[in-house]
């Protein structure tokens, strides 16, 4: 009975963070506002479009920022990884989107 309720109650803790975590969650970024927000579209998009494809998500968005902003760009998308990464200044992002998928995008 009080592994039940305890499964439960984490339960019920996950569905209410996944409510209230709706919005994009900017961990890092060094990009200028308007590059910022250009990436963030388009990795939303990507993130709904292929929630579960992580391979199609990354590419989607490699595909686009190297369109939009020349090449050569590198991506990571998912739900655990650590990084470290030498990248271009002013063109790295980090962000989550709904909650619990996060994005790496870095040019290099």
């Amino acid at each position: 009975m009080a592994a039940d309720k305890k499964n439960d109650d984490v339960t019920a803790d996950m569905e209410a963070f996944l409510r209230a975590a709706k919005y994009t969650l900017v961990k890092f970024t060094d990009m200028n506002a308007e590059m910022k927000e250009e990436s963030m579209d388009i990795c939303i998009t990507a993130v709904e479009k292929f929630p579960t494809e992580m391979e199609k998500c990354t590419q989607m968005i490699k595909e686009q920022m190297d369109k939009k902003f020349g090449a050569p760009w590198h991506v990571v998308v998912g739900r655990a990884f650590s990084y470290e990464v030498t990248y271009e200044v002013k063109n790295m992002l980090h962000i989550f989107v709904a909650g619990t998928t996060a994005v790496l995008l870095w040019k290099m």
